[in-house]
């Protein structure tokens, strides 16, 4: 049994749907790639997917197979589209989909290197914060930040995306410092809505419920969470790329007893047989723009602000 074939085929039902269509996509036959299937599903002594009449679906066996199976036959892509592609030059017009906040305040300056590099790019960047489909929409690459998940998109991690826990330093003169989530839960958080409070704290305690946290403000933009935060109106949980300056400044004092889940900058783009040079520049670019750690977090840790304990 040819293993790489079988995975092609297997990661083609997958992403396709069907054995049909993903006999449609490698040009080969339903009945062959049933086949290739079953080779596989034998060869590994588990089953993979189930099927029905109109779809197939995966197995759990079959989601940690396909996860690991995309990035198998993506490091095989990629390293034959080196070899292919080490002489073109990147040329044509990249469509880009970023977060509205971070493409204004970080995405513009490693744009213009880009370009600078390869003057022969055209780049259409779109700012949004909804998801978005590449395929339907025509992006060749959308840059995510979050936690990565299960999906028929391919991703790249860019670089870590560290929050900070902060409010203005006349909000925990006034409220005190909290020193555990039952008291922070008292105070005023000014809430991203696109994002889940309990995925952001470790260690959250079962004593503890979402519904006890006040928040009188909500916004789908972290720069406006920020300056409320910056004005006294409460605490805010938002990525160090917004609220380094105001913690430079001491506009904002962050607490950092309270471990918060870093999140990452991924590269999302569509699983294709042959990545576009163009795309595949550009996430390369990025990943050394941004490095393991951001511009934006290599100017020191702030210290932790001393105020009077009001009772927390």
């Amino acid at each position: 049994m040819d293993k790489f074939t079988s995975m092609r085929a297997f990661n083609a039902v997958v992403m396709e749907g069907s054995f049909t269509k993903a006999a449609s996509r490698l040009e080969i036959s339903p009945q062959l790639i049933s086949k290739y299937i079953g080779q596989l599903e034998e060869s590994l002594q588990v089953r993979l997917l189930n099927r029905t009449t109109r779809r197939v679906h995966l197995t759990e066996a079959g989601q940690s197979y396909f996860e690991r199976c995309q990035q198998i036959l993506q490091d095989i892509d990629n390293m034959e589209n080196d070899l292919t592609n080490l002489q073109n030059q990147v040329t044509g017009t990249l469509r880009v989909s970023v977060p509205m906040s971070f493409g204004i305040h970080h995405l513009s300056n490693p744009i213009t290197e880009f370009q600078q590099r390869y003057p022969e790019m055209r780049v259409e960047l779109f700012l949004t914060d909804r998801k978005v489909d590449l395929l339907d929409e025509g992006i060749d690459v959308a840059l995510r930040i979050g936690h990565l998940k299960s999906s028929t998109l391919v991703a790249k991690k860019i670089t870590p995306i560290r929050l900070s826990l902060c409010a203005a330093p006349q909000y925990w003169t006034q409220h005190g410092i909290p020193q555990d989530l039952v008291a922070l839960s008292q105070l005023n958080y000014l809430r991203f809505t696109y994002s889940d409070l309990r995925s952001l704290l470790v260690d959250w305690p079962k004593s503890v419920s979402i519904q006890d946290f006040k928040s009188d403000f909500a916004s789908n933009n972290g720069d406006v969470i920020v300056n409320m935060a910056m004005q006294g109106r409460g605490y805010a949980i938002q990525p160090t790329f917004l609220t380094g300056q105001a913690l430079a400044r001491g506009e904002l004092v962050a607490l950092e007893h309270f471990p918060i889940e870093s999140l990452g900058l991924y590269a999302l783009y569509s699983h294709r047989e042959f990545l576009a040079s163009k795309v595949r520049h550009f996430i390369d670019f990025l990943s050394e723009y941004y490095g393991d750690t951001p511009y934006w977090d290599k100017t020191g840790q702030l210290d932790e602000l001393k105020l009077p304990n009001k009772g927390y």
